[in-house]
């Protein structure tokens, strides 16, 4: 951020002794349970609070005269509508997700508006009336059957940087497809999931592929024991790379994950792991033929390997993601919501 020469200006994370017993309840819940208490306590609650002080500071300080922030993040918004200043949100998912997560924050919503000097009705409202910038395109977000967007819902492509990104190593048989396999960078960090990244290898083993597989930061690939001989385990490599070289992916159905394999034009299998929008983003995969879904929950990383098998076999599906990849190479780029951006702002 510095280096392109903007400000940085972070906020406080949530504090440990409020998010800890949070977060450490959710193993004994069920998916959806869980999901929905992730939702309203941690991003609309927890989050939203520890952030807000900073943010109000912020505003202030600064006098913007626009907000533009990500749909998790609500103390933005209190901020915002606390100083006058117009905002609109960048939407990190299917569109059929911003209802959902509308649905499920009612209450701490209000809380949040009351600690920002504000009735406690007005963020509900100040949040749907939001213009909204979205990466994912219309045959993607149509596949759920339901009516997406409006006049204020935008649709961009964000561009790829394969031609700038390190070529993914070479090891054992380069003329065999590489599939490509990340479950993000959170998985490692939670206890529940830890054994995924095995379970990956060893149902991949067998594959006729070469497998590469980042971990994240969490995680020393070290403590994976050894590997498969078609595999390879880095902590992270450019995913534009990765997936510029790739045949297929598999996937926890992330929102970066998932569209960074649809504008490369990758099919992929998505074992959703922890959210609801990881299942939603699954479906919308499958729904429009770029790869196919299964089961959530780490037991499915097994069945979810057969499937990497499928796409390898089945080149319909690569059709279809290249499909999917034209659709969002049409889209304007992310430079042309300035025009729009520059006219909320008055």
């Amino acid at each position: 951020m510095a280096r392109a020469g903007f400000a940085h200006e972070p906020f406080a994370d949530a504090p440990p002794e409020l998010i800890g017993p949070v977060m450490g309840s959710l193993p004994s819940l069920e998916f959806e349970e869980a999901d929905e208490v992730v939702i309203r306590e941690v991003f609309a609650r927890i989050d939203a609070q520890a952030a807000l002080p900073g943010l109000l500071e912020v505003v202030e300080r600064w006098q913007p005269d626009l907000v533009l922030r990500e749909t998790a993040e609500l103390g933005s918004l209190a901020a915002a509508e606390r100083g006058g200043v117009p905002h609109a949100q960048v939407c990190i998912g299917m569109h059929e997700v911003l209802p959902r997560f509308a649905e499920s924050i009612g209450e701490p919503l209000a809380e949040l508006g009351h600690l920002a000097g504000l009735d406690e009705d007005r963020l509900g409202p100040a949040m749907d009336g939001e213009t909204v910038l979205s990466l994912v395109p219309e045959v993607l977000d149509r596949a759920s059957g339901t009516e997406q967007g409006g006049a204020g819902f935008l649709r961009f492509h964000e561009p790829t940087t394969v031609a700038d990104a390190p070529h993914v190593p070479v090891w054992g048989d380069p003329e065999v497809p590489l599939v490509y396999v990340t479950f993000g960078s959170v998985t490692g960090s939670l206890p529940p999931f830890a054994g995924v990244f095995r379970a990956a290898l060893d149902a991949l083993a067998d594959t006729e592929a070469r497998v590469l597989m980042t971990v994240g930061r969490k995680v020393d690939p070290a403590t994976l024991g050894a590997l498969p001989p078609n595999a390879r385990v880095e902590q992270w490599w450019p995913q534009d790379a990765a997936l510029g070289e790739a045949a297929a992916m598999l996937g926890h159905g992330g929102f970066g994950t998932t569209m960074g394999a649809l504008a490369a034009g990758v099919p992929q299998v998505v074992v959703p792991l922890f959210t609801f929008d990881q299942i939603v983003n699954g479906e919308h995969v499958q729904a429009v033929g770029a790869g196919l879904t299964v089961e959530r929950g780490p037991a499915s990383v097994e069945p979810a390997a057969a499937q990497v098998r499928r796409l390898l076999a089945e080149l319909e599906f690569a059709v279809c993601a290249r499909q999917v990849a034209a659709a969002m190479a049409d889209l304007p780029r992310p430079a042309d919501a300035v025009p729009v951006l520059t006219g909320l702002a008055g």
